[in-house]
């Protein structure tokens, strides 16, 4: 067993005066004066014993009261001067401690408050991890943009979420950046970095959305080069058919038909040039959208039936459910144009047999059909500026269907689903 100092002093002032008084005892019957004096001595050093034991014991007790204040996470405990000098260098040390305590204490509870707040108020998505790369919290942004409560995910993997933005963000690596597009439609900016928390790495991750920057990125370039493209295609094409039309007036000899009917081509070629040439100018030139209130299934009926013929010519059939009446804000010619460009590149996907559908309820419009599925390198460029999967294919149908529900504040989506059918969806 090992003794304390504090027991090792009671054993050591009890022996000692224990052999005093022994002492004491022998010169009694020596000396009676002597032993009087040994007798007074002795009841000093008994006396200074205690003194300097309390004396001793002072500081311990500071000390303990201090550590069971340091454990309670209490640092407004502060000890008054007693006047000696020993202890009153010990009190000094503590509270110059405990104020550095006190003072390191509130800049941090400080610091992290602040971070807690610009957190919550932060524009970006922020996915916090914990030490076993868990989500630990997400911030109102994240909550906002998953559009689920933050218990759904605490506790749960990266790659176990199911939801494709945040499975793609578990082979980010720490201190990369990546640009990630979900959707075919929406585009983010993806950052991973780190923080120190009680000495070890946790990781979090930002999600910055950039779809609508790079759609104005985009359309901003292509604008300008249509514009150019028009200008000189269109004046070079005026001119020219105007000489060829000349020539061919000229031309009424028989001799000259082979002649004549090579300048005919060539006008007519010029005329699908100037058409090809205004497709193109039309995304650039689209108004803003004149909404009016819409009987949107109305629409989609009148939509279904010019459609129908289509279908039928590429024996595919075309039909519609859950047609109750709802009514939209929307113009209805530009989402006639949205309409007919979608259904007719589902129908353009499907083989003979194959089912063109459109769901409507309350708030989405879903055209589904279990034609050919969307390839994952499709997926990632369908709606870039005039991308067409299609040989003889403009891309033109997705630009100006893009533009038109972005225009009309509509979240939109094409994508092909794991039981095969591929869905456009319109968020209303």
């Amino acid at each position: 067993m090992r003794w304390s100092t504090k027991s090792k002093y009671i054993v050591y002032i009890l022996v000692l005066h224990l052999v005093l008084i022994w002492l004491v005892y022998k010169i009694l019957f020596q000396d009676k004066i002597v032993f009087i004096a040994s007798e007074i001595f002795l009841l000093i050093s008994i006396a200074a014993s205690i003194r300097i034991y309390q004396n001793f014991m002072k500081p311990n007790e500071f000390v303990k009261s201090g550590i069971e204040a340091i454990k309670d996470k209490d640092f407004t405990i502060k000890f008054v001067p007693t006047g000696t000098g020993e202890v009153d260098s010990l009190i000094e040390v503590y509270n110059l401690m405990i104020d550095q305590l006190r003072e390191e204490r509130t800049k941090l509870n400080e610091q992290h408050f602040f971070l807690e707040k610009l957190i919550a108020a932060s524009p970006i998505s922020i996915i916090i991890l914990d030490f076993d790369e868990r989500i630990e919290s997400l911030n109102a942004k994240a909550i906002e943009r998953f559009k689920l409560d933050s218990n759904a995910f605490k506790g749960k993997k990266l790659a176990d979420t199911n939801l494709p933005l945040i499975v793609e963000l578990a082979n980010v690596q720490d201190g990369e950046s990546r640009i990630i597009k979900t959707n075919s439609v929406e585009t983010f900016k993806v950052q991973r970095s780190h923080f120190m928390d009680k000495g070890f790495r946790r990781s979090f991750l930002m999600i910055e959305e950039l779809t609508s920057e790079m759609y104005e990125s985009e359309k901003k370039a292509y604008g300008k080069v249509i514009r150019m493209m028009a200008h000189e295609v269109n004046n070079t094409l005026g001119a020219t058919d105007s000489i060829f039309q000349t020539t061919r007036s000229y031309l009424v000899s028989e001799e000259f038909f082979d002649l004549k009917e090579a300048l005919r081509v060539a006008s007519e070629r010029n005329m699908q040039l100037t058409r090809f040439m205004r497709n193109f100018a039309d995304v650039v030139r689209l108004p803003s959208p004149n909404k009016e209130h819409t009987n949107l299934s109305q629409l989609i009926k009148g939509v279904v039936v010019f459609m129908q013929s289509y279908a039928v010519e590429n024996g595919v059939k075309l039909q519609t459910e859950s047609m109750n009446e709802i009514f939209v804000e929307v113009d209805s010619g530009q989402m006639e144009q949205v309409l007919v460009n979608v259904i007719k590149n589902a129908i353009q996907s499907c083989d003979r047999g194959n089912v063109v559908n459109l769901v409507i309820s309350d708030h989405q419009l879903v055209i589904r059909n279990n034609g050919k599925p969307i390839s994952q390198l499709e997926s990632s460029q369908l709606f870039n500026p005039f991308y067409s999967s299609k040989p003889d294919g403009q891309g033109i149908g997705l630009t100006l269907s893009r533009e038109i529900l972005l225009n009309h504040g509509f979240d939109f989506s094409l994508k092909t689903n794991e039981d095969g059918w591929t869905e456009f969806v319109i968020l209303f």
